[in-house]
């Protein structure tokens, strides 16, 4: 097992923010590498030394380094068992843990992506079907609720959470109340609003450093 210090590399107000949530749900000691992206701190030799493609979060644990959001919480949520919020090997909900943390990035976000930027693929040829299919079928799951795997929050749900909570601001997705009230409920955890407060603080500092 990798040991060693936990180090994430952050900026307020992206996709790092549900990976800081996280390491908060799990009591995770960790180190706050703050990068301002106003001022492209992310695109410094010392950051592309860890992320070639400059971008939030990385994380590195002693020697070793992750990128990509939902690498990084399948690794924290294995690394701190005890926290509860990994369903783990033998565990019967973690075929649709694995399954709903891969969709994410998999489909969610490919579908996003071409719908915010109006590129619209054909059906056949993309990877996820058509956005319309990967809002439907997400809704069905959440409807089962009130978490993505049932009745136990897990790692996927502050991954879902805090994406939903960004997609829905950006009106991104349709607004519908499987939707909100999913968000909300996630969101209101004291690690989420922790989390926004600092934030606020932190992107405000980072707009007047930039300016």
């Amino acid at each position: 097992m990798t040991t060693g210090q936990l180090t994430l590399y952050y900026s307020p107000r992206s996709r790092a923010s549900a990976v800081r949530a996280l390491l908060d749900e799990l009591g995770a000691p960790h180190e706050l590498a703050v990068l301002n992206m106003r001022a492209r701190a992310q695109k410094s030799p010392e950051y592309l030394a860890i992320n070639p493609l400059g971008k939030v979060p990385a994380l590195t644990h002693g020697d070793a380094i992750l990128t990509e959001t939902v690498a990084i919480m399948l690794y924290l949520g294995d690394l701190y068992p005890g926290a509860g919020l990994t369903p783990m090997p033998g565990d019967p909900r973690r075929a649709a843990y694995l399954r709903w943390m891969v969709f994410y990035a998999a489909s969610f976000e490919p579908a996003l992506s071409d719908r915010m930027y109006s590129h619209v693929p054909p059906a056949n040829e993309s990877s996820y079907g058509t956005f319309d299919e990967v809002i439907d079928i997400l809704g069905d799951q959440l409807g089962k609720g009130p978490y993505i795997l049932g009745d136990e929050i897990a790692v996927a749900d502050i991954l879902w959470g805090a994406s939903l909570q960004w997609a829905l601001g950006f009106k991104a997705i349709p607004d519908r109340a499987v939707f909100r009230d999913y968000a909300a409920r996630v969101t209101a955890r004291p690690s989420f609003q922790r989390l926004f407060e600092d934030e606020a603080r932190l992107a405000a500092e980072h707009e007047a450093a930039a300016a």
